[in-house]
């Protein structure tokens, strides 16, 4: 794209009033964005409003400054930076799975590898979002983790929109199991905001370590700050990228079912892991499957369900042994359930201590101590409340 090409599509984008409905439009009808702003107002009044045509024959306001912007993030000399492009609708490296959906953004800006942004950026067919709570159960953050270790070991790319909780922990497990220079992307973190910008700031490092093995994909122009619309909007790039979309904690109001429903809405698969009765973070999990969507124990379930070959990519660490096909198993140490009575009375649901000294028997004061020696070797997690949850790693 030379710098010509860039601003026609960025006054394309900045022209009130005009969609991404209206632009594809007028894109169909009249080809680049540099032929749309050659046309008569009489002339494009026939495939938009009035309204429409006359904002188009007029230049936005914030349009030079986002041009000159735009032009330096992309052209300008940084050699301690990762590579960036845009791709445009149209572009033949547009993933043929957005141009399926509904509502394709018109550009998508991308930062990652030199190495997958010259060629073809986007799996074509070996996506999955994996998405879930913000505020997860400790179990939750670990799942997810997990999962995503397995699928990317399997050759899946892990979408998820870097969100705190289930998001961060679905890109950290795909890099845990990622290597260099591998020809396609571990994860794909599709974020709310303009790329020069990183929310929230507390993943800012797990930001350049996709960068480094994956992509950072925004539709939104430079300088966007973290707005609140946007994010339930770019929910439909996270599904419409993926085969599927696995669930692994959720609400019932909550971001990841506005996901889960875009993915039903463009024909795509939708998983869920079942979870505790008592956890709120279960409930929209629970739903999707009332509702239809596929519940799944392990990563094996999820290649089953799409009909995926389990292919380990070359070059990755070896995955943890699978447990009833999960790829998870419980420490081989005296926390055993058969050694700890305190596991084995924790069960796999949150607890809280005057119900752990009715099952254990134990006086308030042992049970704390030894609560706190299984909380410092990762086998049971503090949750609010004053409730406590055995946890499960690999």
């Amino acid at each position: 794209m030379d710098h010509e090409e860039l601003g026609a599509w960025l006054r394309l984008t900045l022209t009130p009033g005009v969609g991404n409905g209206a632009a594809r439009r007028l894109l169909a009808r009249f080809g680049l964005p540099q032929a749309i702003f050659q046309q008569s107002e009489a002339a494009l009044q026939q495939c938009v409003t009035n309204a429409q045509a006359r904002a188009l024959c007029e230049i936005p306001a914030a349009w030079q400054a986002l041009w000159d912007t735009t032009a330096q993030w992309l052209f300008g000399a940084d050699p301690g930076r990762p590579s960036r492009t845009i791709v445009t609708l149209g572009d033949v490296r547009y993933p043929q799975a957005l141009l399926d959906t509904e509502d394709p953004p018109l550009m998508l800006y991308l930062t990652g590898p030199e190495h997958l942004l010259a060629h073809q950026p986007f799996p074509s067919d070996r996506c999955l979002a994996v998405v879930g709570s913000r505020n997860p159960t400790a179990q939750g953050a670990e799942t997810a983790r997990l999962f995503a270790r397995s699928l990317h070991g399997a050759g899946l790319t892990i979408v998820s929109g870097l969100a705190l909780g289930v998001d961060a922990a679905a890109h950290e497990g795909a890099l845990d199991a990622s290597v260099a220079d591998a020809s396609a992307a571990a994860t794909i973190a599709v974020v709310g905001t303009g790329l020069d910008r990183v929310y929230p700031r507390k993943n800012l490092d797990l930001a350049r370590r996709i960068a480094a093995r994956g992509l950072l994909v925004s539709e939104y122009p430079l300088g966007t700050p973290p707005l609140a619309p946007n994010f339930p909007k770019r929910n439909r790039i996270i599904s419409g990228l993926s085969q599927g979309t696995l669930v692994v904690e959720a609400a019932l109001a909550s971001g990841s079912l506005i996901t889960a429903r875009m993915a039903v809405e463009q024909g795509r698969e939708v998983f869920a892991i079942p979870g505790s009765i008592h956890a709120p973070q279960s409930r929209g999990c629970h739903a999707l499957i009332r509702q239809g969507a596929k519940l799944v124990e392990s990563a094996q379930d999820v290649l089953e369900e799409l009909r995926l070959p389990a292919t380990t990519v070359p070059g990755l660490p070896d995955m943890p042994a699978e447990r009833d096909g999960a790829a998870v198993e419980l420490p081989h140490t005296e926390s055993e359930p058969e050694n700890n009575p305190v596991l084995a009375a924790l069960g796999f649901d949150p607890l809280g201590l005057d119900a752990l000294v009715a099952r254990t028997g134990m006086d308030t004061a042992s049970l704390q101590v030894m609560l706190l020696e299984l909380e410092l070797a990762g086998s049971v997690a503090r949750l609010p409340g004053g409730l406590f949850q055995r946890l499960v790693r690999g």
